[in-house]
């Protein structure tokens, strides 16, 4: 079982990562951040590799509804990956976070189970894993005071996933940005450094929050914990899963009503491809530039038929979409039935098993938690008896 002992400094301040996906080449429009996570992320799987060990990651998802195909094939199937390889993997299901920029919750306890048996179901464990939730461990969110001292509005103002949130908030509900939504990236600083997390699966996109994570563990070493840095700053392990589209051709997203969710029939599967978007060339071929949304079906058909999307095309060729559609199908029914008898299986025993998981993750969780938050209210100087 995970025992979420808390590394010392000096084991968690270089750390870096198991053999995954090759990374994908660098783009000619590419930012040097990103190029420079790109070439690190090499480097850090060699890492795993040779000493997984050395590794805590910490990542998770806000509960707003059960998990889809693109969290499987996006983060899903990476935690498992690196799981496997011998790295202690610590997810947050973050209940706190539904609520930055929306007024209803909706069930919240109903999707926290099921985002937790997707988890279960996709190959997470709970012996070799810590799942908790964000309003279970008091002590992880309080040290969000202290490491909002260590930043800037202008820097919250200036991170583009905030703007971009916000901007979204807005536009669906005609509210303004919460407190909560602004302080985001702070926030996550706290789920990461509390467990002394010193990597994180990110998108290129995710990068500006990662690097608020790192601007706190370096801006608390230097002011109150310069002689022996405290909090490692952790390093990014930029992924290279392809991005899923809806059926609508949009990224898949449970707010746009576009996603094919982990726990669908095969009837729904079916129903989903049946009305994904291709476009009015008859000839199959694999081309995520000019035809981004036949090369979607043509990278979810490939994962799970276990070839790539070019020998796919290929195979399909001149039969068209609806030959594609077919193939596709019955790709995606094969692959994820064992998947979703481990979810039904699972389900059928009730609450008790997701109750038990979150149980023990929450117990990991906070016992660590309130071992570091004891360590930086020493470090602070608050510690008064």
């Amino acid at each position: 079982m995970t025992s979420l002992t808390t590394p010392t400094p000096s084991t968690m301040s270089s750390g870096t990562p198991s053999a995954s996906p090759p990374v994908p080449p660098t783009s000619s429009g590419e930012t040097a951040s990103v190029a420079a996570a790109r070439a690190r992320t090499a480097g850090l799987e060699a890492e795993i590799a040779r000493d997984p060990g050395r590794f805590r990651v910490l990542t998770g998802d806000r509960p707003t509804g059960a998990l889809h195909l693109g969290h499987l094939l996006g983060t899903l199937d990476n935690r498992v990956r690196l799981q496997r390889a011998g790295v202690e993997v610590v997810l947050v299901v973050a209940d706190y976070q539904v609520i930055t920029d929306r007024d209803d919750a909706g069930d919240l306890p109903g999707t926290v189970r099921e985002v937790v048996l997707d988890y279960l179901a996709a190959g997470i464990d709970p012996d070799r894993s810590t799942v908790f939730t964000h309003s279970a461990v008091p002590a992880l969110n309080q040290l969000l005071l202290p490491f909002l001292s260590l930043v800037t509005v202008a820097e919250l103002e200036r991170n583009p996933t905030v703007k971009a949130e916000a901007a979204d908030a807005a536009r669906r509900q005609g509210r303004g940005m919460s407190g909560l939504l602004f302080t985001y990236p702070v926030h996550q600083a706290a789920d990461i450094l509390f467990c002394h997390g010193n990597l994180v699966p990110v998108g290129q996109d995710q990068l500006p929050h990662l690097e608020a994570t790192r601007t706190v563990a370096r801006r608390f070493n230097q002011r109150f914990a310069a002689a022996r840095p405290y909090f490692p700053e952790p390093e990014a392990l930029l992924t290279s899963a392809p991005v899923v589209l809806g059926n609508d051709g949009a990224k898949m997203s449970k707010s746009r009503g576009n996603a094919l969710e982990l726990r669908a029939t095969d009837d729904d599967t079916a129903a989903f491809v049946r009305l994904a978007k291709t476009d009015s060339q008859r000839h199959i071929t694999f081309e995520p530039e000019a035809r981004p949304e036949v090369a979607n079906l043509l990278t979810l058909g490939a994962h799970f038929a276990g070839t790539t999307p070019g020998l796919l095309a290929e195979q399909v060729g001149a039969a068209g979409a609806g030959r594609l559609k077919q193939v596709v199908t019955e790709a995606l029914v094969e692959g994820l039935r064992p998947l979703r008898a481990r979810r039904r299986e699972l389900a059928a025993d009730g609450p008790a098993v997701v109750a038990d998981v979150l149980a023990r993750g929450n117990a990991r969780a906070n016992a660590v938690a309130d071992r570091t938050l004891a360590d930086v209210r020493a470090l602070l100087g608050t510690v008064y008896a």
